[in-house]
């Protein structure tokens, strides 16, 4: 059985890189699609785990394919709900079913047709929130089915696609980002905790941080949102990093940084960073780059990151451009 794995499109080749350096050169490999490959040999749980550990960070969805159709050879829906429920070992309640393509479309005429049919064997579909998730990936040439226990997927979206409402109350376009990573990775921000965010301008973070409960100090020598400035429980340091660490007297309990450097810099500020974070304090980084090398450029981040941190999770997710998320709590 092949293990079906989403990459972004551009990043497709290095996640083939990581995993053959993780299970050897030999493992068989083929693309599908511009951001979904197929590698045979391994078990998902192996593949899951290697995600996790951060060991293959372009990896960032998982499924087991149980078939494929060309376009013109789409069983029925019947026929499809037969099949998806002969690969479970007990009849289930309910299922999540996650469509997509490889265009701009959402796959919603397939989650529609999964839908009603699985609904007509006495199964409760929804899109998200199960244990068992059956994904349907359309491509130009073929319809691939996939199954998966939610805890070897990676993401809770479609191809870890996750899409995430824009609002009037947004500060800008990087709160996806840590929004996004701290829903992947089930991250628990302390209540009450104090966070510092650097390079926080124009607040994005922070606000995500306030609305989980998060009293900030905000570090940027840029301004705040206008909507920001009235909070008590944000504190606008409108100073360099460098001069903030200097005379600050606060322990934290989360430090985050999304400050447009290259991977080696943020990770050193992060270091900087980690005498004012309590033990155990987590650490939220993005590590820009890409270039001719982003996989070497990112890991030489995580090492330096290792000097004072556990890198606990690292992952390219789908709000990250040219650069991967890391998750680390200091030693």
């Amino acid at each position: 059985m092949s293990v079906l794995f989403s990459v972004a499109a551009d990043s497709y080749e290095w996640a083939v890189r990581e995993i053959r350096a993780e299970f050897g050169r030999d493992v068989r490999i083929e693309r599908v699609s511009g951001d979904l490959g197929r590698v045979a040999g391994i078990a998902v749980e192996q593949l899951a785990g290697a995600c996790d550990a951060g060991r293959i960070i372009f990896v960032r969805h998982l499924t087991v394919e149980i078939a494929s159709f060309g376009l013109d050879d789409l069983p029925a829906g019947y026929e499809l709900a037969e099949l998806i429920l002969e690969e479970l070992p007990d009849y289930p309640k309910a299922l999540a079913v996650q469509a997509w393509t490889d265009s701009a479309g959402t796959g919603g005429s397939y989650y529609h047709l999964l839908e009603e049919a699985l609904a007509d064997r006495g199964v409760s579909v929804t899109r998200s929130g199960q244990d068992v998730v059956v994904s349907c990936f359309a491509g130009r040439r073929a319809v691939v089915l996939g199954i998966n226990r939610l805890e070897y997927s990676l993401s809770d979206w479609p191809g870890g696609r996750m899409r995430l409402a824009r609002s009037e109350e947004r500060v800008s376009r990087s709160e996806f980002k840590l929004e996004e990573a701290i829903a992947t990775f089930g991250l628990e921000l302390p209540a009450g905790g104090k966070a510092l965010d650097l390079g926080a301008s124009p607040g994005g973070w922070t606000r995500i941080l306030r609305l989980h409960g998060q009293e900030v100090w905000s570090v940027d020598p840029g301004s705040l949102d206008p909507r920001l400035r009235g909070d008590r429980r944000i504190h606008h340091a409108a100073t360099t990093a460098g001069r903030f660490f200097a005379e600050n007297r606060v322990r934290f309990d989360v430090v985050v940084n999304d400050m447009r450097m290259d991977q080696v810099m943020s990770a050193r500020m992060m270091l900087d960073a980690a005498p004012h974070v309590r033990r155990g304090g987590l650490a939220i980084v993005t590590l820009k780059g890409g270039g001719r090398n982003p996989l070497d450029g990112a890991r030489r981040g995580m090492d330096v990151l290792r000097q004072k941190y556990d890198v606990l999770h690292a992952r390219q997710l789908h709000h990250n451009r040219n650069e991967i998320t890391v998750v680390a709590r200091t030693t």
